[in-house]
């Protein structure tokens, strides 16, 4: 038979243990010894005295500005974790908030103390569904050479310079900044593949650091992660606030406060949070982690405020809004991202101009960042989020855009695109890619030593679908009359005409004629002739030219050389051979140039095609025009 114990024998081994516990722990959370963090010039704990057993204390922000306390049970030490010589300390968070919560995305910079002493910041997790808080600390003495790092190289001015000002370099040139990751869909997922792998259960990899949009759709969203994987960056839409949001009299950073770096600002925000690890005078160490690894970079960098944390099984994160600028992050490295207080990043002003048939419009005002893995994409979800707001505002709309991109010392770059629902998905879509794609072209230079200054945009929203394609093509005497024989039949210098139908959405089909002159050089025989859409003839003259790098005054002058895609183009594939030199096309090429692009130079200056294209006329169609045929004339 079952005999119950007495009360006191129940009591007693819990209150010893507790008693035991007590005994170990550093100061209760809450006390007045533990409820401030110290100060970084309270001193380095060498990682050389790490130990398994040790006890210490970390301070994150859970709700509002102010950090708090909760404990680190130390389990070891991984030697070479992170890379030859990149040590990372084993711990368990302990604490009610901490183990209710587990690792949270937004922690990670959060600083870790022993004895008084920074040992390092909170920044990795343990696969995804772990059972026990156990994190990654990256120690203190890995992250300090990101602070000595040459602020010079990060592109940011400092004092009262106003944001948007040019220092006459930009981020994107800095020599590591890398590949550019967003020009395309194959691209990111090709960039996902090699630094995002899916993390499994027994994988250490960086806690997620929120990226908070704000003023953003959930389709949106969408678009940068398809565009942007592989950032380490866990988007959030709508879970937080944009900059401003925290009082005046907000407490200044201090170790373990949240701070945020702003991608995007402005009437839309995109804002990347974590927590701040290191602080003194001048500089701020936070994340523990790279946001990117880009190296020098230059971002706003804000004060933030935890509006809660947000427990969940899948991964709990904080709810943030983002604060007054402090200063501009610089660095993103391996170990932490730098800054410097009381420096200003430099952003590119962007206007979005809005109007409709109705007269109705709106003008929306943002700064992006000057990152080329970066830049294409904030600019193409920002455009993209714009059309959803304007005022006539449709799923069958069309859009009418322009934008204007000026550099410094260089002719602006003028893009034009009637956007229409269609294949690709919405208009607003179809734009948004058109624009961000000749965005990233520009970025892609390599030779691109200059800010991007400014960027304009403006939208004329027009009323139903947009879009016509080409049905069939034949050729006219240009008489109007159709020619007798088959094949076509003509002679160099004669008068001709394509007869092009046209099938327009929801709508009657349509000719229309453009007429011709073939040229007087021709010689006898088979010539072909191109009746194409613009992005058609785009991608054909494309096709071979990007050999060896280009110049940027040639990137410039070939973006605002690309083909509308309202109008219909007729083209004729002359039989003579063209050469590209250093991105300049060269039409029906003597031989004693085209032996400057032979095969010894072709990969160093140019390219060689057997076709030469000259244009022979075009017609606008007031609608998104795709279709193509190529139809052949006999010259004799």
């Amino acid at each position: 038979m079952f005999t119950p114990r007495k009360p006191w024998l129940l009591t007693a081994p819990l209150l010893l243990g507790t008693i035991a516990a007590l005994a170990q722990s550093p100061a209760p959370v809450g006390s007045p010894a533990a409820a401030t963090p110290p100060p970084s010039s309270a001193g380095i704990y060498p990682l050389a005295s790490v130990h398994a057993g040790q006890h210490g204390t970390a301070y994150t922000v859970f709700e509002g500005t102010v950090p708090v306390p909760f404990g680190v049970d130390i389990l070891g030490v991984l030697h070479n974790a992170q890379g030859p010589g990149e040590d990372l300390i084993l711990a368990r968070l302990t604490g009610a908030k901490a183990e209710y919560t587990g690792v949270v995305a937004g922690m990670s910079g959060s600083p870790v103390y022993i004895d008084g002493k920074l040992v390092g910041a909170v920044a990795f997790r343990i696969g995804e569904f772990a059972k026990e808080p156990i994190a990654g600390i990256t120690p203190i003495e890995q992250m300090l050479p990101v602070r000595d790092l040459d602020a010079a190289n990060s592109q940011t001015t400092t004092g009262n310079a106003a944001a948007g000002a040019e220092p006459g370099s930009s981020a994107a040139d800095a020599p590591d900044s890398g590949r550019n990751n967003v020009a395309s869909e194959s691209d990111a997922t090709e960039h996902s593949d090699q630094q995002s792998s899916a993390p499994d259960a027994s994988q250490i990899h960086p806690i997620e650091t929120p990226l908070v949009f704000t003023g953003f759709s959930a389709e949106a969203v969408d678009l940068w992660r398809q565009h942007a994987s592989g950032l380490g960056m866990q988007p959030v839409a709508g879970l937080g606030g944009g900059s401003g949001a925290s009082p005046v009299d907000a407490p200044p950073l201090e170790p373990g406060s949240a701070v945020s770096a702003l991608l995007v600002s402005g009437d839309m925000e995109i804002a990347a949070t974590c927590t701040v690890t290191y602080l003194d005078a001048a500089h701020l160490l936070a994340c523990g982690h790279p946001l990117t690894q880009f190296g020098a970079v230059s971002l706003p960098m804000t004060s933030a405020e935890v509006i809660t944390t947000l427990a969940s099984p899948a991964g709990s994160f904080k709810i943030v809004n983002t604060g007054q600028i402090v200063g501009a992050f610089t660095q993103d490295r391996q170990t932490a991202i730098g800054g410097l207080l009381g420096a200003t990043a430099r952003m590119i002003p962007v206007t979005i101009a809005l109007a409709d048939a109705q007269g109705g419009k709106r003008t929306l005002r943002v700064r992006v960042l000057d990152q080329a893995q970066v830049t294409p994409t904030a600019i193409l979800v920002s455009l993209f989020q714009a059309l959803q707001q304007t005022p006539g505002y449709a799923e069958e709309a069309s859009y009418h855009v322009h934008a204007t991109v000026r550099l410094a010392g260089y002719q602006p770059v003028e893009i034009d695109t009637l956007a229409a629902p269609g294949g690709l998905g919405p208009a607003a879509l179809v734009a948004a890619l058109t624009v961000g794609t000749r965005f990233n072209a520009l970025y892609s230079s390599s030779a691109r030593h200059t800010p991007v200054s400014s960027v304009d945009i403006s939208v004329e929203t027009l009323g139903g679908r947009r879009s016509t394609a080409l049905s069939r093509a034949m050729l006219e005497q240009a008489s109007g009359q159709a020619t007798n024989h088959a094949p076509n039949t003509a002679h160099a210098g004669d008068r001709l005409a394509v007869a092009a139908t046209l099938a327009p959405y929801r709508s009657n089909a349509q000719t229309v004629r453009i007429p011709f002159t073939l040229p007087a050089s021709l010689s006898a025989g088979d010539v072909r002739v191109l009746v194409s859409d613009g992005p058609t003839l785009d991608r054909l003259m494309a096709a071979g030219r990007t050999a060896g790098a280009t110049p940027l005054a040639s990137t410039v002058a070939q973006l605002n050389a690309m083909h509308a895609d309202n109008r219909l183009y007729v083209t004729l594939l002359r039989p003579d051979a063209e050469a590209s030199i250093d991105g300049q096309v060269l039409s029906s090429v003597p031989p004693s140039v085209l032996n400057l692009v032979g095969p010894s130079h072709e990969r160093e200056r140019g390219a060689l095609h057997s076709e030469s294209l000259e244009p022979l006329g075009s017609v606008s169609v007031e609608a998104s025009f795709t279709g193509e045929q190529i139809l052949t004339i006999r010259v004799e």
